[in-house]
């Protein structure tokens, strides 16, 4: 399995942020475990907020959902864990737009936890065909995810500056 870090790093530092380093992260993490559908959110309260997808028609930039009061937000947001939904049971556990997912042929998933001075600030998710992922693909994901802590901070700081 090829190294990434080195040269998201290398991004991270590039001019272009967040979104160079958004389309890095998406490119690196289809080649660590594949997907069909990578999003990035960050949390803002009970919600989430979409700051970056690789299908914006579907689950477009700023689109925004509640999702701190439910099973998965328990898991993900407030218990700071990983969740890994094998199949379409999976998905329709953590997802109350179960059915668009589903219509555009996903059915497992990965929402790694982006941490920081103790809580969940956001969230790197991957969506792919049912049974594509397992429980080996969860830590290479969760190593990458402190990147983003810079461009989720900054993202929730805009977003608490135009309320």
């Amino acid at each position: 399995m090829t190294d990434h870090l080195p040269h998201l790093l290398a991004d991270l530092a590039a001019p272009g942020q967040p979104d160079r380093l958004y389309k890095a992260l998406d490119q690196a993490t289809a080649e660590l475990v594949g997907h069909k559908l990578f999003t990035l959110l960050y949390a803002d309260g009970q919600d989430v907020a979409r700051v970056y997808s690789s299908r914006p028609a579907e689950y477009p930039v700023s689109g925004r959902k509640t999702m701190g009061e439910t099973p998965w937000g328990n898991l993900v947001l407030k218990g700071r864990q990983p969740f890994l939904g094998r199949d379409r049971e999976g998905i329709r556990w953590a997802f109350f737009d179960h059915q668009l997912i589903e219509s555009m042929g996903l059915g497992s998933v990965i929402n790694i936890p982006v941490l920081y001075d103790g809580e969940t600030i956001g969230t790197m998710n991957l969506l792919d065909v049912e049974h594509h992922y397992r429980d080996e693909h969860v830590a290479p994901l969760a190593r990458l995810s402190p990147l983003l802590v810079p461009a989720f901070l900054q993202a929730r700081a805009v977003a608490r500056s135009k309320t």
